[in-house]
């Protein structure tokens, strides 16, 4: 047939493309079953770099180790978050103070870690001179004797004086509790106090107060006001840590008392507490 004898149909056919195969765009059928590590290779390599980074991260594969150092971090993060709180609550109280309460408080942290290191440097020279002395025994004597004056003074059993503070509470509405006094002898002793007298009263460590109706009971032995305390100390540790802000002295006058404190180079403590045997505690040299 001869190209004049074409009819138009096939003219039409010939100039058009060719027919796509069916199905040729669609996806395939995934297959049944799980794919083998063949299939999953190649299906992988037709996907792109960002295709693999997202399968790889999602959905996501926690492992038990993982897990444990997971919940270990979020409690130390807590904790560092409770510690960071913790200190800025003290940092909110010390900003608020004034400027000579900070120096106050300075000094007295400075005195007490002097006061320490004194008392270390007394050890090391008992021991060297234990160590260096030609008569051992009586340099160990020695010692003892001294070492039992100072405890004597501790326990109430010796008098004692030198330079310190008297301190005089008065209390004419009778607010002052026990708890109160207690309180001023704590921070007495924490300021290196080294013998204290209340009212004819010593007070040792193993002192107790409470209250016994307008007044205070001290040991047993009832006492009144006006409160004398005689304290026997370095004076420029102890009535600047009674004088703290909202120490001993403010808490006082909150209580409508008064409070007076008085230096001097010279205080007796006088008042003596019988020696007790304990009852159980025994000498472990024994």
């Amino acid at each position: 047939m001869s190209n004049q004898e074409q009819t138009p149909e096939n003219r039409l056919r010939k100039e058009l493309p060719e027919e796509v195969a069916a199905g040729a765009g669609e996806a395939p059928e995934a297959p049944e079953g799980p794919e083998t590590p063949e299939e999953q290779g190649n299906r992988q390599a037709g996907l792109t770099g960002r295709q693999r980074l997202a399968q790889g991260l999602w959905p996501p594969r926690v492992t038990r180790a993982q897990l444990i150092v997971a919940l270990l971090l979020f409690g130390l993060g807590f904790g560092l978050a409770v510690q960071v709180a913790s200190n800025s609550d003290s940092d909110s109280a010390l900003r608020g103070a004034r400027q000579e309460d900070l120096v106050r408080i300075l000094d007295e942290l400075d005195d007490r870690t002097q006061r320490l290191e004194d008392e270390k440097q007394g050890l090391e020279k008992q021991r060297d001179e234990l160590e260096n002395s030609s008569n051992q025994a009586e340099e160990a004597r020695r010692q003892t004797v001294e070492k039992e004056r100072q405890l004597g003074i501790l326990a109430g059993t010796v008098a004692a004086q030198g330079p310190g503070i008297t301190m005089t509470i008065d209390d004419k509405k009778g607010t002052v509790e026990a708890d109160m006094l207690l309180d001023a002898i704590q921070e007495l002793r924490a300021a290196g106090a080294e013998a204290i007298q209340v009212n004819g009263v010593r007070v040792v460590a193993g002192t107790y107060l409470t209250d016994a109706g307008n007044s205070v009971s001290v040991d047993g032995n009832k006492i009144n006001a006006p409160y004398r305390f005689k304290v026997i100390g370095k004076p420029q540790d102890l009535e600047p840590a009674l004088n703290i802000p909202g120490g001993v002295v403010q808490t006082l006058e909150k209580e409508q008392a008064t409070v007076t404190i008085e230096r001097s180079d010279k205080i007796v403590v006088d008042a003596l507490r019988a020696a007790k045997r304990p009852d159980y505690a025994r000498s472990s040299s024994q």
